[in-house]
C-alpha cells in the first residue's frame, strides 16, 4: 500500500498473471488503480502490462485530502467541499483540524497515466469511472480476436466519492449509491461489449472487491451487512466480500456457493483455465476455483485460510488468525513471534463473530492453533522480500 514516491513496491522478481499469460498470447491491460509502486520500475509495464490507463495509488492520495499538509496545487473549492461531506458523512477518525502539520504528508497532484506516461494531474475525479469504463470497452472491442485479460480496478467506492453527471443525486442511497450504480452501469458496458462482439462464451467475467467498509467514513464508507468490524481488521467485515462469476455455457447461472476461497486464488485459477504451468520453482498460495465454478464442487481447494494483519517486526509477521469451513481462531503474534489463540467462532452458526466459543470447544482450538503454528513457521522460511527502486526521486 505505498504512498507516492515511495521506495518500495511489487518486486521484480515476482511472477504475475498476466505475465503468465502473456506466455500464453494474451494481451494484458490495467485499468484504474494499481498501487503496488509509483517508480517507473515498478509501475504495471514492468509487471506483464502491455497496456495501464489509471492512477498508480489510492484517488485520496493528492493535494485535496483534508489530512494532508496544505500544497500550493490545492484545489481550495473543492477540498472545503470534501472537508464538510466527511464531517456529514459522520467521519469518526482524528480529524485533520487536530493533526500538527509535522505529522501530516503532503500529496503531489495524482497522476494519470497512460502506460509509461503521465498524461494529466488531477483529473476530475467525478468524470473517471466513465473514462476507465470506456477505455476497458476499447481494449475488448481492439482484442475481440486474440485471448486478452483485462483487469480494471475502479478506485471508488473509496473516498473521496465522486458520481458521473448521469448519476448524480440518482440513488436514493445518496453519494455513495450514486457511485456505486455508476460502477454498475460500468460493468453492464463491459458485459455488452463482449456480448455485442460475440465472444461472451469464451469470456470470463469477475466481479469482487478487496476489502470490507472502510467504517471511519460512516455513511460513504459502504456497509459489510451482519458481518462483524470493516476495512484493516481481520474480522469477517473487513476480509469477507461478495464474488460474481460470468462465464455463458461454461459457469452454471444463478448458483451459488459458500465454499471458501478468496482473491489470492484467481492466480491459479485463470492460469488453469489458460493452461498456462505455474512456475515450480516457488511456493505458490494460489489455489485454482474451477471444480468449484464450472463442476459445482462443493468442496473448497484449501483446507485451511490464514489470515494476516499489520504491525510486528520483519522477523516475525503478524498472523492473525486461521479458519477452516466452519471455525475461525483468532490469534494474537506476540514480541517474540509467539501465536497465542483469543477467540473462537462458528461461522456456520455466528458469521457475525458474537460469541467467542474458545471455553466451549478446547479441542478445535488445539488443533487450528497446531496448524496455524505449522504454517506460520513454513511461512517465515518461504516468504519472499519486497521490491526495492532503484529510481532517485527528485
Amino acid at each position: 500500500n505505498p504512498f507516492p514516491h515511495a521506495r518500495r513496491g511489487l518486486n521484480q522478481d515476482e511472477f504475475t498473471l498476466p505475465e503468465y499469460l502473456k506466455k500464453a498470447g494474451y494481451r494484458t491491460k490495467i485499468v484504474g488503480k494499481w498501487h503496488l509502486g509509483d517508480a517507473p520500475d515498478m509501475l504495471p509495464l514492468n509487471h506483464g502490462f502491455d497496456e495501464f490507463f489509471g492512477y498508480p495509488y489510492s484517488n485520496d492520495m493528492w493535494p485535496n485530502n483534508p489530512r494532508s499538509k496544505p500544497s500550493p496545487e490545492v484545489d481550495k473549492k473543492l477540498l472545503q467541499q470534501i472537508t464538510e461531506r466527511e464531517k456529514y458523512t459522520g467521519y469518526h477518525s482524528i480529524h485533520y483540524e487536530d493533526n500538527k502539520d509535522s505529522k501530516r504528508t503532503s500529496f503531489p497532484p495524482l497522476p494519470l497515466f497512460e502506460n509509461d506516461r503521465v498524461i494529466e494531474h488531477d483529473p476530475d475525479q467525478s468524470t473517471m469511472t466513465r473514462r476507465f469504463t470506456e477505455s476497458a470497452v476499447e481494449f475488448i472491442q481492439r482484442n475481440k480476436d486474440r485471448p486478452f485479460f483485462l483487469y480494471l480496478a475502479h478506485p471508488m467506492p473509496h473516498v473521496p466519492l465522486f458520481a458521473g453527471k448521469g448519476f448524480q443525486g440518482k440513488s436514493i442511497r445518496g453519494l455513495y449509491g450514486d457511485t456505486v450504480e455508476e460502477i454498475d452501469w460500468s460493468v453492464g458496458q463491459l458485459r455488452a461489449a463482449v456480448e455485442t462482439e460475440g465472444i461472451a462464451n469464451r469470456t470470463m467475467i469477475i466481479f469482487t472487491s478487496d476489502n470490507g467498509p472502510w467504517l471511519a467514513y460512516g455513511i460513504d464508507g459502504g456497509s459489510a451487512g451482519l458481518l462483524r468490524d470493516g476495512k484493516g481488521t481481520t474480522y469477517e467485515g473487513g476480509m469477507r466480500v461478495p464474488a460474481v462469476f460470468w462465464m455463458p455455457g461454461t459457469i452454471k447461472r444463478g448458483r451459488t456457493t459458500s465454499v471458501m476461497a478468496g482473491n489470492i486464488d484467481f492466480l491459479a485459477t485463470i492460469t488453469d483455465m489458460a493452461e498456462v504451468p505455474l512456475d515450480s520453482d516457488r511456493i505458490v498460495d494460489s489455489r485454482s476455483l474451477l471444480p468449484v465454478l464450472i463442476e459445482g464442487s462443493t468442496e473448497s481447494p484449501r483446507k485451511y485460510f490464514h489470515y494476516f494483519a499489520t504491525g510486528r517486526s520483519a522477523e516475525f509477521p503478524n498472523y492473525n488468525g486461521i479458519r477452516d469451513q466452519r471455525w475461525k481462531l483468532r490469534i494474537e503474534t506476540q514480541k517474540d513471534g509467539t501465536l497465542v489463540p483469543s477467540e473462537l467462532y462458528d461461522l456456520r452458526e455466528d458469521p457475525s463473530e458474537l460469541f467467542d466459543r474458545t471455553s466451549n470447544f478446547p479441542d478445535v482450538v488445539n488443533r487450528l492453533l497446531k496448524a496455524a503454528q505449522d504454517y506460520n513457521q513454513e511461512f517465515r522460511k518461504q516468504r519472499r522480500p519486497v521490491g526495492l527502486t532503484s529510481h532517485e526521486w527528485k
